[in-house]
């Protein structure tokens, strides 16, 4: 699994595009996807604007909503947040529902168990943020959003470019869902927000300062679940990624930094009948494009 030239041989040979969409073309459901250099056109798409569920990809979106809540060119009128200062860990939210009943977030369908050990404590929200990322816990999330606001985010995708893609709720919050309110994803979207993101930590750009946009970069790259477009990769290879999940949808979206090549972008977004195989199945569906991409990063143009 690596695009370097073997010894005394020729160069990799350019990726068949064509031969992963025909094989893309099996699965039962819809699968886009993105790969591409940063700050230039893609080198291949499939169904970049088809919509999905988020899932946990819109924490990318909350977590650049937080580092603009702290610049002071770019809060909104009120004082800019201090990441560090200590926020109270409730389990107690708004639904973006007018008239309906505050929600809660059930322990069972979290994947950290540090954040609620702090439930009724208080905690910084750098690292509230930190664990939305790493161990994607859905507790964290909640609490940063009612922090920043829906509206912060939607900001975030509008600044980075993002065409299709929406944050209308919280997670959990199954009154404004019924009504409606979703949360959505396009894989050219969250390339988008990633190239804003990756490009905005070596200069000025929409998302956040350059110290804020590496922090953020460090974040993704510190996620512990990898067995999706990581597991596409050469151990040791640094990507900055988040994925995410539920029955039947298995996304992930990252950064990817080869030692050998210019870094690139992949995202792939899988929304497939849950009847059709289980989430290992899309993972290594995921992972197949990611070592696709990684085979294909000398020919990139």
């Amino acid at each position: 699994m690596t695009g370097a030239p073997p010894p005394g041989g020729a160069p990799p040979r350019p990726p068949d595009w064509a031969a992963l969409d025909r094989r893309l073309d099996a699965v039962p459901g819809t699968v886009s996807a993105y790969v591409g250099r940063l700050d230039a056109p893609p080198a291949w798409v499939r169904h970049p604007d088809a919509t999905h569920y988020a899932a946990s990809t819109m924490k990318i979106a909350v977590l650049a909503a937080l580092h603009r809540a702290a610049d002071p060119d770019r809060a909104p009128a009120t004082a800019p947040l201090d990441l560090d200062a200590p926020v109270p860990v409730v389990n107690d939210f708004a639904s973006a529902r007018p008239g309906a009943p505050r929600f809660t977030c059930a322990r069972t369908f979290d994947n950290d168990d540090a954040v609620w050990a702090r439930l009724g404590d208080r905690a910084p929200l750098r690292w509230l943020a930190e664990r939305m990322i790493v161990r994607s816990s859905n507790l964290a999330t909640n609490i940063v959003l009612a922090h920043v606001g829906l509206p912060a985010v939607g900001r975030v995708w509008a600044s980075a470019g993002a065409r299709h893609s929406v944050t209308g709720r919280g997670i959990e919050d199954f009154a404004a869902r019924e009504a409606g309110t979703t949360n959505l994803v396009t894989a050219a979207d969250l390339a988008a927000l990633l190239d804003a993101l990756a490009t905005g930590a070596t200069r000025p750009g929409p998302l956040a300062t350059p110290t804020a946009c590496a922090a953020m970069l460090d974040v993704l790259a510190a996620q512990e679940h990898r067995e999706d477009l990581a597991a596409g990769l050469p151990d040791g290879t640094r990507i900055a990624h988040k994925s995410g999940w539920v029955r039947g949808v298995r996304h992930g979206a990252g950064v990817v930094y080869p030692t050998d090549a210019p870094p690139y972008l992949v995202v792939v977004c899988t929304t497939v009948d849950p009847a059709a195989g289980r989430d290992v199945d899309a993972c290594a569906l995921v992972a197949e494009v990611s070592a696709a991409a990684w085979a294909a990063r000398h020919h990139l143009p």
